[in-house]
């Protein structure tokens, strides 16, 4: 893209319409980070398996029970793990936001100067800093998250512990078959050099994740360099898995 066509893109995204639309999207919690993390590691949970089957020189049967065995106990797991992190950080808000209302109830002034040093603090003063504090503290739910987010360093909003667990999962399992497509589809079709497609397929799914991950995620990280880190990553967990496989043959 060129400069012309990014500057004129960065102003579109400037516009009022542009900037009410982005900054009500960002109020709301994203799944799209936990969607991103369960498919790249059911990518290289999957992959790792099959490239540690190829290395061990086993059937091609062990590799579908294993790589689809692993892609969906290490999922629930990953979603387990997700659910509980989620629902630890919504905890850690609300007893947070319990004491900010205690807090509150029992000294109001002391509160409302915490509320003045943090705005002083930004560079506000005289009337400005007096309306801000006013506006802040007539309503308890806004003086209580601004405490949360200023004071306490809190993001308010979260996402939901279920759905973040569910967008890990189908993510992971989603995702994490790929590499067991080619061997799946050859009980029905014959497909030559079995390996070699899912090693392929596996790859540019690989590239293209961490392509999207740069775009939408890693702002201010070029995609373009996101998509051969991810790759490179990818491909050193099956190296390892297939190094791993092929000397413990050897030794066996």
């Amino acid at each position: 893209m060129s400069e012309k066509m990014k500057d004129k893109e960065l102003m579109h995204e400037h516009t009022h319409h542009a900037i009410q639309k982005r900054l009500s999207e960002k109020a709301q919690p994203s799944y799209l980070g936990d969607f991103m993390l369960g498919s790249i590691d059911g990518l290289v949970t999957t992959f790792a398996v099959i490239a540690g089957v190829v290395g061990a020189r086993l059937q091609l049967e062990v590799a579908l029970i294993l790589g689809v065995a692993n892609l969906v106990a290490d999922g629930f797991s990953m979603a387990v793990s997700n659910f509980f992190r989620s629902k630890s950080d919504q905890e850690i808000i609300e007893k947070a936001r319990q004491m900010e209302k205690k807090h509150i109830e029992l000294i109001p002034e002391g509160e409302k100067e915490e509320v003045r040093q943090i705005f002083k603090a930004k560079g506000f003063e005289g009337v400005t800093l007096d309306n801000i504090v006013k506006t802040i503290t007539s309503d308890e739910k806004r003086w209580i998250d601004t405490m949360l987010v200023e004071e306490l360093g809190l993001r308010i909003e979260n996402p939901h512990p279920l759905k973040s667990a569910l967008a890990t999962f189908i993510s992971f399992c989603f995702v994490g078959v790929i590499p067991l497509l080619p061997l799946l589809a050859s009980y029905f079709i014959e497909i030559p050099k079995i390996y070699t497609v899912s090693a392929v397929m596996t790859f540019i799914t690989f590239y293209l994740l961490g392509y999207f991950k740069g775009r939408y995620l890693d702002l201010g990280h070029p995609p373009l360099i996101s998509g051969f880190e991810t790759l490179f990553l990818g491909g050193g967990a099956a190296t390892l898995a297939y190094a791993i496989g092929h000397f413990i043959k050897m030794i066996l």
